[in-house]
């Protein structure tokens, strides 16, 4: 592969994952001290506010972010024509929510959402505030950058919510922790960033990249919209408790999960539009990502699957045990949504934007029947259409790609199957050793992450798995490069 290409696609993969681990892993440090302080039903209180925030996040950037960084050579008009559509319309959701709010509160019994709401809701503003500078940065390729500052933000925020949580402040310590966190990161990219909202708005460039952007928006709406789905109806057939219980689940899973998932995206959109029109460099270069994803998300979600339980009981209280079933199956999602991020971007860079529109209309088409016969039954059965969605949502964006490269089913199922073997043998082995240590949850903890993580690079040692080549390759160019 050329050297452009491993460059800026699989080293960006590689480095943007890496330096997220970091975040992901603070994240997950804080998340499990803050839900030690707190109940399963404050989390599901707060479970549906956020949802909402979720899904008006893509309203607020109506696509025009990727339309930017997939514009050749964005004027400061485009910029700032962007920049004033975010803000007017994230102010005027904020104005929304807020009125609304009693509302939702009284439709959920949940009156704690119409006192938070004022507070919370600042999130759609100040996320709106920074779209262009994160837009820039990506356009940069400075994922570094913004992997630290996501980190320092993060950091600031969860003390902050921890100190909150030890005085006592309850469900205000979560508004408090992303408010915080967003609030910081605003002003840090702002700081950092030399653009300022200079020079003449034109509807023009918004005209320009409606046609894609609109169509990104539509997707990501009802992408978000489904997404939070279960929280929305679980919220109002289930305790609070039951749905703490539950969207905790998906949150800790989705913490390693959304970091492939951020890294893959960040990276290989702008980069595979950059060479959208070359297409052997375009087809390695899909395959290649796929690969170095698969290699770190696999045993990663199907080893946090195999230690569930002790990891559960060593980390937090006795009130959290019901989430366990949860988590260990949700996992599994985990499996299968960088690699269909990965194919994603593929259509994004190469395919119109009504196809996409159209593949997401039959995705959520899956997704109701789904949701239509697991939702009545019970949240187990939810959380194993969760399972069933994402591997839908794969294969759907796989065969879809299939137009516009030459990466061949055969050859995609080649690239994951030494990865999800070797899964599979980790996680029965882990599994294995827990059997035998029954007595410590903290002792079977520790033995099994370091027996899974030692039979998995060593296995990929001694078959020579391309994918650990290729990772130790970029290992090893980073450290002389930082040398």
């Amino acid at each position: 592969m050329a050297g452009e290409l491993k460059e800026k696609v699989t080293q960006g993969v590689a480095w943007s994952m890496a330096e997220k681990i970091g975040s992901m892993l603070l994240t997950m440090a804080v998340r499990f001290v803050i839900l030690r302080l707190l109940t399963r039903e404050i989390m599901g209180f707060m479970a549906i506010p956020t949802a909402i925030v979720t899904v008006l996040l893509v309203i607020v950037d109506g696509g025009f972010s990727q339309g930017l960084i997939r514009r050749k050579d964005p004027s400061g008009t485009d910029y700032k024509s962007v920049f004033l559509f975010n803000m007017t319309v994230s102010l005027g959701c904020y104005v929304g929510m807020v009125a609304t709010a009693p509302l939702l509160a009284r439709w959920y019994d949940m009156p704690v959402i119409a006192e938070i709401a004022p507070v919370f809701y600042l999130l759609l503003p100040l996320t709106a505030l920074c779209a262009v500078q994160n837009t820039i940065f990506i356009r940069q390729f400075r994922f570094a950058l913004l992997s630290k500052v996501t980190f320092l933000s993060s950091l600031v925020g969860g003390l902050a919510a921890i100190g909150c949580a030890l005085a006592g402040w309850g469900i205000w310590s979560l508004v408090i922790e992303r408010v915080v966190s967003v609030g910081l990161r605003t002003g840090i990219l702002w700081w950092l960033s030399d653009w300022r909202p200079r020079g003449s708005f034109s509807p023009q460039p918004l005209h320009e990249m409606s046609k894609f952007g609109c169509s990104l928006m539509a997707t990501d709406l009802i992408s978000n919209f489904y997404n939070k789905i279960p929280q929305f109806f679980l919220g109002s057939l289930y305790p609070a408790a039951t749905l703490g219980s539950f969207d905790q689940a998906v949150k800790i899973k989705d913490m390693p999960a959304v970091t492939g998932v951020q890294a893959v995206q960040n990276v290989t959109f702008p980069a595979f539009s950059k060479i959208r029109d070359d297409l052997p460099k375009l087809t390695e270069s899909y395959r290649q990502v796929v690969m170095i994803v698969a290699y770190v998300m696999f045993p990663v979600m199907l080893g946090l699957s195999a230690v569930s339980h002790d990891l559960f009981a060593v980390l937090l209280s006795e009130e959290w045990m019901p989430t366990v079933p949860y988590f260990e199956v949700v996992c599994l999602a985990g499996l299968f949504s960088p690699v269909a991020v990965i194919s994603m971007n593929i259509l994004k860079a190469r395919s119109a934007g009504p196809l996409i529109v159209r593949l997401e209309i039959l995705k959520k088409i899956v997704m109701t029947v789904i949701f239509a016969v697991t939702i009545p039954h019970s949240v187990m059965a939810v959380v194993w259409g969760l399972v069933a969605i994402a591997f839908c949502e794969m294969v759907i964006n796989f065969w879809a790609t299939r137009r516009f490269t030459q990466l061949t089913l055969g050859r995609f199922l080649r690239t994951l199957l030494p990865m999800a073997l070797l899964s599979v043998v980790m996680w029965l082995a882990v599994r294995g050793v827990g059997m035998w240590i029954p007595d410590s949850a903290i002792l079977r903890l520790l033995v099994g992450v370091t027996v899974g993580v030692a039979l998995y690079v060593g296995l990929s040692a001694l078959f020579r798995l391309e994918a650990f080549r290729l990772v130790c390759d970029l290992l090893k160019k980073q450290i002389v490069h930082k040398a």
